[in-house]
């Protein structure tokens, strides 16, 4: 829309508020109530005690709704030359000159405005400033519809989980609804919410999100999908399952392994259930641990195909410059308390060593107890009937960096373009260089993978050449390829089916790269054992 038509409605809007109070200035409410009162009173055959007050309520009603006009007129004019001001600014930036006379009159202002942390951002030059005048706008709804909006500050960051409780503490309706404030609903997203919700108070509920994009504004319509997580508890989204297409009803509840955050539920269950964890901090990993408590303890977590939101993407995390020092906390503090036996796979996942980790995930024996009180299931239970897609690993004895005693700062590694080609590179955090040795013979190199359907990548000897692949490894299986290695740290790396070692050595550049060849002393080392693994009286 143009925005000299945007410009209009606010203008007619107000022209009409002001004519009716032009209007109300010369007929009182006296004289309007003789006006309408004739007609009206035969057809209703009210008494004139009854029909004065009924008048006189409406009347009282209109005013009240007129005047919250003006005032919603008043915010948008006022909006409206924020914008303005907004786009002569960067006008002014673009010059100079104009830049210095604008300094310099800024400086004789008493009160400096707050810095904006992205002042050249092309958000604020397209839109200005977005969250301006909430308290105004919060004031004006109340004046109508007293209490129902609440604004909760906390006075120091305590993370989005505390947050969402702090507001469903405050809350009194029978379903809250969390959301982030970058979200916006569609029309009609409530009510199968509701009704679903009023069929079974135990079912948090999840609708469908589309995405905003933050630069444009423009929206996305996401397919529909369930939402799940991987070894690190970091959210993804899955395959709907094949149980719900058998039902023939795109409007029916999807079961969902996990939600991804924003949710609706009966407060009172909510309430009973321990809301979410207070002790999940900044932010990440919060959403997994209410589905896997919601879950294992008697609750049920769905998707409505019906109730969509739109989420408007960020363009980086406003929380901390490093977000996985607070994710890989948060994701232990889940493992200890709901994982049981399964708990060492968010370890893997994150690198970190099981024993010692050297990590604070906090007081857990508060959780602890109230999942002992509500008598929750397993996560083996979990596994089996909620998400058997997720694909655990027992046998794996030793993972992480893997390097070669030649050079120390390189760590194997796996080429990033097509996956399937082993490199040598200077050792960092990133999870290509994460390895995993089996005791069973296979060695991963790469992300630890968390679906069932999908295959990490096995070290494979191709039995001819000096180049080592990475192939998937149930497909190196049925194919018969050498995909068993003997190791213990400190030793060499040996194809138990060709007796070659896996080595490195300098290419025509200078740069080491992984070969297969005849074995000789070179030795490799792994970062983390498990258990007592690869001890020298260890046979």
């Amino acid at each position: 829309m143009p925005r000299r038509n945007v410009l209009k409605i606010p203008c007619i809007a107000l022209a009409l508020v002001i004519a009716t109070n032009v209007f109300l200035a010369f007929y009182t409410k006296r004289t309007l109530q003789k006006l309408i009162w004739g007609d009206l009173q035969k057809q209703l055959h009210l008494p004139l005690s009854e029909w004065n007050r009924t008048v006189i309520e409406r009347l009282s009603h209109l005013e009240v709704d007129l005047q919250n006009l003006k005032e919603s007129m008043k915010l948008a004019m006022k909006q409206e030359e924020n914008v303005d001001n907004t786009v002569e600014r960067v006008k002014y930036e673009e010059h100079p000159v104009q830049k210095t006379l604008k300094v310099k009159a800024s400086e004789t202002k008493e009160h400096k405005p707050k810095e904006i942390l992205f002042p050249d951002s092309q958000l604020f030059r397209q839109w200005g400033e977005l969250k301006a005048h909430l308290d105004e706008k919060i004031k004006l709804y109340n004046q109508k519809y007293p209490g129902l909006l609440k604004i909760i500050r906390h006075t120091k960051r305590k993370g989005l989980a505390q947050a969402r409780n702090t507001g469903r503490e405050v809350a009194t309706a029978d379903v809250i609804a969390i959301l982030d404030a970058h979200v916006e609903v569609n029309v009609g997203w409530a009510e199968p919410i509701l009704a679903r919700i009023q069929e079974d108070r135990t079912v948090i509920v999840s609708p469908v999100f589309d995405n905003i994009n933050f630069d444009t504004f423009e929206l996305d319509k996401y397919a529909l999908a369930v939402d799940g997580f991987n070894w690190k508890l970091w959210c993804r989204y899955d395959p709907l399952p094949e149980a719900w297409f058998d039902l023939h009803d795109v409007t029916a509840p999807i079961k969902s392994p996990s939600i991804m955050g924003i949710l609706a539920a009966n407060r009172i269950f909510l309430g009973e259930i321990g809301s979410l964890d207070g002790g999940m901090l900044v932010y990440g990993g919060e959403n997994v641990e209410l589905s896997l408590r919601v879950w294992q303890c008697g609750g049920r977590v769905e998707v409505l195909p019906c109730s969509r939101i739109a989420h408007l993407e960020r363009n980086h995390k406003p929380y901390a410059l490093d977000l996985s020092v607070a994710l890989k906390r948060n994701a232990l503090r889940v493992a200890e308390i709901w994982m049981d036996e399964y708990k060492h796979m968010v370890y893997l996942a994150w690198n970190i060593p099981i024993q010692n980790s050297g990590i604070d995930f906090g007081d857990i024996s508060s959780r602890m107890a109230l999942r002992k009180k509500l008598k929750c299931k397993t996560f083996d239970w979990y596994l089996k009937n909620v998400y058997p897609s997720l694909k655990p690993i027992h046998n794996i004895v030793g993972y992480g960096r893997m390097k070669n005693t030649l050079d120390e700062n390189l760590c194997l590694d796996q080429e990033l373009v097509s996956g399937k080609t082993l490199i040598m590179f200077y050792c960092c955090k990133r999870s290509l260089q994460n390895v995993y040795y089996h005791l069973t013979g296979e060695l991963y190199v790469g992300p630890l993978i968390a679906e069932a359907n999908i295959d990490d990548h096995c070290l494979t000897d191709p039995g001819d050449g000096e180049k080592p692949t990475l192939e998937p490894c149930s497909k190196a299986a049925q194919n018969r390829l050498h995909i068993y290695w003997d190791f213990k740290p400190g030793r060499a790396v040996m194809n138990r089916a060709t007796k070659r070692c896996l080595e490195m050595k300098k290419d025509t550049l200078g740069t080491y790269v992984p070969v297969l060849q005849n074995c000789t002393t070179q030795a490799w080392t792994i970062q983390y054992t498990m258990q007592n693994w690869g001890q020298t009286n260890i046979q």
